[in-house]
């Protein structure tokens, strides 16, 4: 892409790791705090100071950029006000060179326990996922009605150093028995940043791509696997019933959905070789000394 302006949209734990994979390019970074201003510029990556919540009034550097869209929507509603409002902004701003949006898989909704690839119909059944798929409407529409690429990848969980389960396993909190528990699918953040850059340059125009490691696994083994890389204790066990009241409505969501996500399309059309394709390499290098 040599020297092409590059913004990401949403620099948080994912975006920075991108940002720094990029390093050789003029990259910005969009964010809402003076904190994270402060940390972008300690790493070399230029900020920009916006809040989506409410309409820009600040010069986005958008015009002919390659733009990564991976800010969360809003907590609440059906709909994502803060792409709408970012936009907005682009009829100001100017207008990219191709778009890249980081979505969920959740936007399947249950597929009890079945194999999923992107010819699925969506089917999303609690707000989280109803709001993704609401960004890729918009998206669609504002890519069509203004004649800009746009790329969707429908993203596993997202895990690496730093972003694992630890606290929840100190605490002790329970799970459910693995005989209870529902598929999911991941991918490392590591393998999620080549994703990024190769759907980017490889990604074709309104294609869809699931991007997960392509190894399914149970919930409850999830939670294990990491207790155990971590040296700690595994959680305890309850039944489905007890959940009502010992687990969090966002993790009870969680797990009312299966689902196995296939990765050959991301793997054949994004020629990406993924440097942890089991959950046990990854955890290997998330606990390695750096």
């Amino acid at each position: 892409m040599g020297n092409q302006k590059i913004l990401i949209a949403g620099c948080g734990y994912v975006g920075r790791r991108l940002a720094q994979a990029l390093a050789d390019e003029p990259v910005h970074g969009l964010v809402r705090s003076n904190d994270s201003c402060a940390e972008l510029s300690a790493l070399g990556i230029t900020p920009v100071q916006c809040d989506l919540g409410k309409p820009v009034n600040v010069s986005l550097p958008t015009s002919d950029a390659d733009l990564y869209y991976l800010l969360p929507p809003p907590k609440t509603g059906q709909a994502d006000s803060f792409l709408a409002n970012f936009l907005q902004a682009l009829e100001r701003s100017g207008q990219p060179r191709r778009i890249l949006y980081l979505g969920t898989t959740g936007v399947y909704g249950d597929c009890r326990g079945g194999w999923v690839d992107e010819s699925a119909p969506v089917n999303p059944k609690v707000d989280r996922a109803l709001r993704r798929l609401d960004a890729e409407r918009q998206l669609r529409q504002w890519a069509q009605s203004h004649e800009t690429e746009l790329v969707l990848l429908r993203v596993a969980g997202i895990y690496g150093r730093g972003k694992l389960p630890l606290q929840r396993l100190r605490s002790g909190k329970p799970m459910v028995a693995e005989k209870y528990a529902p598929w999911t699918n991941r991918i490392h953040v590591d393998d999620l940043v080549q994703v990024l850059r190769a759907a980017m340059r490889r990604g074709g125009h309104g294609e869809i791509y699931n991007v997960t490691d392509g190894q399914p696994g149970n919930m409850a083994d999830y939670f294990n696997k990491v207790a155990d890389a971590a040296g700690l204790p595994r959680p305890p066990v309850i039944d489905p019933e007890a959940g009502e009241q010992a687990l969090s409505a966002g993790l009870r969501s969680y797990l009312a959905e299966s689902r196995r996500i296939d990765n050959r399309k991301m793997l054949r059309e994004l020629q990406v070789t993924l440097r942890y394709p089991t959950l046990a390499q990854g955890l290997q290098a998330c606990f390695s000394p750096r």
